[in-house]
């Protein structure tokens, strides 16, 4: 390979065509490089459709560090802010897509659909000259004295003078993600912390969840373990017929993960009535026993809390006889249904699996990346952007906003001398 020259453009190749990928390519190539996009998939951005349930939550006006985490949350900070919410909204703008801003500082594209923001990257992509490989694999790097070989399953090798990788996590294996980047990232020294399942559903040790199987509602869950909450969350709780879902859980799902490593039990907590303090909650019970108390407490509770919870919770706050009429209440029966309506515990025997997943946790060690260039502190030349780095968000367009961010900066280094 010849000698970098500053009288010819430098030579990119990017391996994978996720958020990060298509980021970092736009971006290097804006800069004068010349740049190849490789997606072992048939198309690029195959996972940018699924997100935001095919809306694609582009960002988050909230942006702070404390929705970040990994072993070093920290390093992502110089990354975010170099290419923050703002200057994101601003790039799609300039690409053409609208933006509106929903419940919790989540922002989508006006037109609600993913398919738009594929549409003009793909766009942007073509428009830059940047060379676009599918159904390319890459089963090796080797790094030379000048620059890259990279080894593609069933074509030619390709030559760069720097590589980009950004092969995303192993979440959602259905859409291409399978962790083969850190195969690549092992075999040029790079250390990985070992990858879980976040923002994904907890499956519970109940043999009731069929019956209840369907149940969404407004409310608020813990994580606890030795009895001390570890993390809570409010929104949308749905129960499945293997477990418990919804955002508020695939918050917390990242604790569970980590707990489940341990040798402690661990309980999610659920609070069907957040929207009540204990005293008030008490209060209403009783003024509900007393105007109705003829009764039966599986009805006395209809019109309250969805009606499929009741004998399930009934029963598990103690309570077996579900024809007792509300009259005939004693007050330790009454304050076990007001504790279990805010405090019902399962156990959490597992998360769901890497297809239900919508993160990773884990990846590269973060301590072998400079933060502000996105470069191997081990291989130079070589970059890395997106999930698959230890570095993971929180539910709400954090993870998609550190795919732009850390894409944007890769870009911008690989492509400077």
């Amino acid at each position: 390979m010849e000698p970098l020259s500053k009288d010819k453009p430098l030579k990119i190749v990017i391996v994978g065509g996720g958020a990060a990928g298509m980021l970092s390519a736009i971006t290097a190539a804006a800069k004068g490089a010349r740049v190849t996009l490789l997606e072992k998939n048939q198309r690029i951005g195959k996972k940018l459709l699924a997100t935001g349930n095919g809306r694609c939550n582009l960002t988050n006006i909230h942006m702070h560090l404390s929705h970040f985490h990994g072993r070093n949350p920290k390093f992502a900070y110089s990354a975010l802010n170099r290419f923050n919410q703002d200057q994101t909204i601003q790039f799609f703008e300039r690409l053409g897509v609208c933006h509106k801003i929903e419940d919790g500082g989540k922002v989508f594209p006006f037109s609600n659909q993913a398919s738009s923001v594929l549409d003009v990257l793909r766009y942007e992509l073509d428009w830059r000259g940047v060379e676009v490989m599918v159904d390319s694999e890459v089963k090796d790097i080797r790094q030379e004295k000048q620059g890259f070989v990279l080894t593609l399953k069933g074509k030619e090798p390709l030559r760069a003078d720097r590589v980009i990788l950004t092969t995303g996590g192993k979440a959602a294996p259905n859409l291409g993600t399978t962790g083969s980047g850190y195969l690549l990232a092992e075999k040029l020294g790079h250390k990985i912390v070992d990858p879980f399942p976040s923002l994904v559903q907890l499956k519970l040790a109940e043999p009731f969840l069929k019956q209840i199987m369907g149940v969404k509602f407004e409310g608020a869950a813990e994580i606890i373990v030795n009895n001390k909450t570890l993390a809570r969350s409010a929104g949308e709780i749905l129960f499945t017929d293997y477990g418990i879902s919804g955002p508020a859980i695939f918050q917390l799902s990242r604790t569970a993960a980590q707990q489940l490593k341990g040798q402690e039990p661990v309980w999610v907590k659920v609070s069907l009535v957040n929207h009540l303090p204990e005293d008030e909650l008490r209060q209403y019970l009783a003024k509900r026993f007393a105007e109705g108390p003829q009764k039966n407490l599986l009805f006395s509770l209809v019109g309250f809390i969805h009606k499929k919870l009741i004998p399930a919770l009934l029963k598990q706050a103690g309570l077996q006889d579900v024809n007792k009429k509300a009259a005939d209440l004693a007050p330790e029966e009454k304050e076990k249904i007001a504790v279990i309506l805010q405090d019902w515990r399962f156990q959490v025997t597992a998360t769901n699996t890497w297809t239900a997943a919508q993160a990773t946790a884990g990846g590269i060690e973060t301590g072998e990346i400079h933060p502000q260039t996105m470069e191997s502190k081990l291989v130079p030349g070589l970059f890395f952007a997106g999930e698959i780095i230890d570095i993971d968000g929180d539910c709400g367009g954090y993870n998609l906003q550190w795919a732009w961010s850390s894409g944007y900066v890769a870009g911008t280094s690989a492509a400077a001398w």
